[in-house]
């Protein structure tokens, strides 16, 4: 009987499930099933700011994320990563995620930042202190889009959307059957970095004279400042500062080198690091200057200390002082030659001074003359910017294409003939306003006449000429040019383009200061920026130094934060709810299979029955017929 039944079920078993559905349907599941590369993608993130400055927490505090990706224009965030994209982004979104504990917040940036618009990046650039201001447990990563991330936003935005807009039951079908994506960190929990050093590089050129000379200190902080430290390049804020320092040192350089342009000042070169940190280096080298050392020239006798800062763009240029200079003092003398030069050189650019007084109950100083002025030295801070507040000091959008070469050009052109004109006396010498000193192409024949008789000078006023003028040097100067020369007091100089401002030096200064992002968190004592910076500075000044900066133990004025970089794995995942359904499906199959085997199994034998009992009659009536016919 039982052989019976299994040819019935076999017969049964093949006439419902071809042969071919089995054959041909893990090829066709094989098919349909997501590829390799689009099941997970993996990227490079960037987190955000994450410091402690003055006691007071700031940025991120957490690091980790292991959670589901949304849009903000998702109704329920809570503990999912929200993804956001630059040019939609918004503070009220932002601030929306926060509210509702997202478990994470991405923000995708564009390859090309240049592209974007203006307006865009103003928003940006306001909303990043904003951010900053805030601290949260919420991670708060960057990444800079490509394909497969435009393609997750997407996918993430339509799920997102067609929650929103449709009914409960389409939503939980959608949720049940659509993709979603699973965002995770491969790193750890950050924790503060102990011993970390702040260098700052320091160089000088000692003036002619006796040793109690009068020092101007040149002064620009390296160091750049954003949301996330991996994306803060700093290429106006301060890279332009560093690269017009720089350029100040090659040309002092060179007037130092002859006996005839060496100046009867000390000029020391300082490039700070911790700047955008409440100016960590500087206070520290202001510490060891006047507090740990018997002779410094910071402490014997200052004329004033320049500090550059944001110079690289904008028509304008300010003088920001915390106390208006006396009149009568080398700092007053400088603004009046600066406001000259600007008015009689330059009339296009707009010079203002800008008195701000220091406000001690603000967490941080506002320029860096400030921390000067606070240790009662003469300083100012020149730049572009009208107010310390502005964003483009602290903005991962101040990038190279922010830097316009030939402004940096103009203001450095006009700090050198600035500080040329103070460090020379020029002014009071008689020499023009109007009158270029360093210049490109300058001939013999308009600052002398010469007859060969009687070595007679042109009636003009005593002034330095740095001439620049291909193929001739100091030592081709004639016998009888210098006799004029001297009749006048000028002071003749030919040399080639070192004695000229060069826009293609700058413009190299600040493609190598911007190729490499400069936050204080980043840049350690092996640093290559800072080999480089200090070779630099050997090549034009001596005595170079380098300061180091470690925060007290015991109380800190500073603390940094590791896992600023991390690598993040998107992974194509169904959301917990179709596992759920998953579930329910197969367990509802295997009932309704074990109904339906246990339906068949009874047919099978009703019908073996059937057919026993069928038989039983079949012999019967058989024999019975049988016996008739013998009757």
């Amino acid at each position: 009987m039982l052989e019976e039944a299994g040819e019935v079920f076999d017969n049964m078993l093949k006439a419902s499930l071809p042969l071919t559905l089995i054959v041909f349907l893990p090829a066709v599941l094989l098919l349909v099933s997501p590829l390799q590369a689009e099941a997970a993608h993996e990227f490079t993130v960037y987190r955000m700011q994450q410091y402690d400055l003055q006691g007071q927490s700031y940025g991120t505090r957490n690091a980790v994320l292991n959670t589901e990706a949304r849009t903000a224009e998702a109704d329920v965030l809570s503990r999912r990563c929200v993804l956001m994209r630059l040019a939609d982004f918004s503070f009220e979104q932002y601030q929306k995620a926060l509210r509702q504990s997202a478990g994470a917040v991405v923000i995708l940036l564009p390859k090309d930042m240049a592209a974007l618009p203006q307006e865009i990046v103003q928003q940006f650039m306001a909303i990043e202190p904003e951010m900053l201001s805030m601290e949260t447990q919420v991670p708060v990563y960057f990444a800079v889009e490509d394909g497969e991330l435009i393609s997750i936003y997407e996918q993430t935005l339509a799920a997102s959307a067609n929650q929103g807009t449709s009914s409960a039951a389409e939503v939980l079908l959608h949720t049940a059957t659509a993709n979603g994506f699973q965002m995770v960190t491969s790193g750890a929990q950050s924790k503060a970095v102990s011993d970390w050093l702040v260098t700052s590089v320091e160089g000088r050129l000692t003036g002619l004279g006796a040793e109690d000379l009068p020092t101007i200190a040149i002064v620009a902080h390296y160091d750049s400042f954003g949301v996330a430290p991996w994306l803060s390049y700093g290429a106006d804020s301060n890279g332009s500062g560093v690269a017009i320092l720089l350029e100040l040192a090659r040309l002092f350089s060179r007037l130092y080198t002859y006996k005839r342009t060496h100046a009867n000042y000390n000029l020391l070169f300082f490039a700070s690091g911790g700047g955008k940190f409440n100016y960590q280096g500087t206070k520290r080298w202001l510490e060891d200057h006047l507090d740990h050392t018997d002779s410094s020239l910071l402490q014997d006798n200052v004329a004033f200390v320049l500090c550059l800062d944001t110079l690289g763009s904008g028509d304008s240029l300010h003088l920001h002082v915390s106390k208006p200079p006396r009149e009568g003092t080398l700092q007053h003398i400088f603004l009046k030659e600066l406001e000259m030069v600007i008015s009689t050189q330059f009339p296009d650019v707009k010079f203002s001074m800008v008195h701000k007084k220091i406000n001690l109950a603000e967490d941080t100083l506002a320029w860096e003359h400030e921390r000067f002025a606070i240790r009662r030295l003469p300083a100012f801070t020149v730049s572009h910017l009208d107010g310390h507040r502005s964003g483009y000091r602290n903005s991962v959008l101040d990038l190279r294409w922010k830097v316009d070469t030939d402004v940096l050009a103009r203001n450095a052109l006009i700090l050198a003939e600035t500080l040329t004109r103070v460090v020379y006396n020029l002014t009071e010498k008689g020499t023009p306003p109007e009158m270029q000193i360093y210049t490109q192409q300058m001939k013999a024949s308009e600052g002398l006449r010469m007859e060969s008789s009687e070595c007679r000078a042109v009636m003009r006023p005593p002034v330095m000429i740095l001439h620049q003028e291909g193929g001739r040097s100091e030592d081709h100067v004639t016998c009888s040019e210098e006799q004029a020369a001297s009749r006048r007091g000028i002071i003749l100089m030919h040399s080639a383009s070192s004695e000229q401002v060069q826009k293609e030096q700058l413009d190299a200064v600040i493609h190598w200061l911007t190729s490499q992002p400069r936050a204080a968190q980043l840049v350690d004592k092996e640093s290559s920026l800072l080999s480089t910076l200090e070779h630099y500075m050997n090549r034009y000044l001596k005595d170079v130094k380098l300061y180091h900066v470690k925060a007290d133990k015991r109380d800190p004025e500073f603390v940094f934060y590791d896992q600023l970089k991390q690598t993040m794995n998107a992974y194509r995942v169904k959301p917990a709810i179709f596992d759920l359904l998953l579930a329910v499906c197969i367990a509802a199959y295997l009932g309704l299979s074990y109904i339906a085997v246990q339906l068949a199994q009874k047919s099978v034998i009703h019908v073996i029955r059937v057919k026993q009992n069928f038989g039983i009659l079949y012999r019967l009536v058989q024999k019975i017929s049988w016996k008739t016919k013998q009757q």
